[in-house]
Parts: C-alpha cells; structure tokens; sequence
C-alpha cells in the first residue's frame, strides 16, 4: 500500500458490492470466470478473503453479479431507432461486450437469480420487439433467434486459430498440406477464391449472418397472415 508523506499508509479504499464485482469480472477476464473465487478476488483488491462476505454471500452470487455488470455493458435498444436498426445495434453491441469478457458466454443466460441490468435488457429488447408489431410468442422467439446467432458467432469467432491475415494464411497453409490434391475441390476453392483474398475477414460474417436473421423476422411481421399466421405455417 502506498505511503503519505511522513511514513503514514494512505488510507485503502472502502470495499463496496460493486468493487467486489469488479474486481471479480476483471479476475475473470484475465484468468477465465473457474479462477473466480472469494480468494483470487480478495486477492485482486488487496484484503482478506473473509471481508468480500459483508458485501457479498458467497461465489454464486459474484457470478450473478458480474452477469449483470455484462448485461449492463450492452447498447439498449432505443426507442427512437426502427425495430432491425435497434436489434442490429444491439446485437453488434452484444458481440463487442461478449468479445471482451468471452467468459461470460457460458453464463449470461444460465443464473437463476438476474440482477436489475439483466432484466431491464431483456425488458427493453421484448418492448422494442412489441413496439414493432410482434405478437409476445413471436417476440420471444425474435428474442431467441436473434441471441441464438449473436452468441454462436461470437463464440466461433473467439475460438478461430488465427487473429490477423497473416496467421490465417499460415493455418491455411497447414490445413493444405494435409489436403491431397483433388480430394477436397471444394474446400480447396473456399480457402483459395475467398478466405485468403486481400481484405477478408472473418468478422464481416457478422453483418451478413445477422441480416439474414433479421430479414427473416421482418418477412415473418409483415407475412399476409400476420405474424402468428405466417409462424403457423409449415416450412417446405
């Protein structure tokens, strides 16, 4: 601890609830969400174990706090924007926060006990879904559909052996020389006609998955039959 002039110890910094959390997200991000623990935390700040249980109940409930300190870090869809330019950007949002704390994927839908960011998100993406015109059925599943993407790709995207256009055409390099000529023509064309073009990037499959989804639901609201009907109908 840093010393004030004089030999005094600067007083520490009160622990609060929300320094716990902190702390904890941040033990998560450099070490993944197992080494969260109340010791590795305690740890983190600076004190005894035993002082985070005046502000929290045990490890479960740091988990649903910084769950909720990730919900809190998504762009809210907004009231003013049309119903796809506010999904868009709240899904491209969620990709950024998600890429930040990737730990936290396993984990933003699975606490039993969501914190007041959690459910003012959820609230938020429902009553901008109604506001356009879906029926709550169909708006729950807007809601799925479109985390469904948003979480599958972001989870692809942080599990790729490759960061930059150098690193993917050396992976290529490697996947061909296990490819024998001819076998794989298919692959082969892919990886040479379109991933390793100057400019590709992985992440620009973001925009046109995620459009695919929302052009999709959009079809579906402005269906005939309305968007219950067209939910009805069998596919093929």
């Amino acid at each position: 601890m840093a010393s004030r002039p004089g030999g005094r110890r600067a007083p520490r910094a009160s622990l609060s609830r929300e320094r716990v959390l902190e702390a904890a997200a941040h033990v998560a991000d450099e070490r993944g969400v197992a080494a969260v623990t109340m010791r590795k935390v305690a740890e983190h700040l600076g004190v005894e174990a035993m002082s985070l249980y005046y502000h929290v109940a045990n490890k479960d409930e740091i988990l649903d706090g910084v769950v909720d300190l990730v919900f809190g870090e998504i762009e809210l869809p907004s009231g003013e924007a049309d119903w796809k330019t506010a999904m868009r950007r709240r899904a491209a949002s969620a990709r950024r926060v998600l890429a930040r704390h990737p730990w936290a994927l396993g984990l933003m839908e699975s606490r039993r006990n969501p914190g007041p960011a959690t459910l003012r998100h959820h609230d938020a993406v429902i009553g901008s879904l109604r506001a356009a015109g879906f029926p709550i059925g169909m708006a729950a599943h807007a809601f799925s559909a479109i985390d469904s993407y948003v979480y599958g790709f972001v989870l692809q995207e942080s599990n790729l052996p490759f960061r930059t256009p150098e690193e993917l055409g050396d992976v290529a390099e490697s996947i061909a020389r296990r490819m024998p000529e001819g076998v794989y023509p298919h692959l082969a064309e892919m990886m040479a006609e379109h991933a390793l073009q100057p400019g590709y990037a992985y992440a620009d499959e973001f925009e046109f998955g995620l459009d695919l989804v929302l052009d999709g639901l959009e079809r579906i609201l402005h269906a005939p039959d309305g968007p219950a009907g067209a939910a009805a109908e069998p596919l093929g």
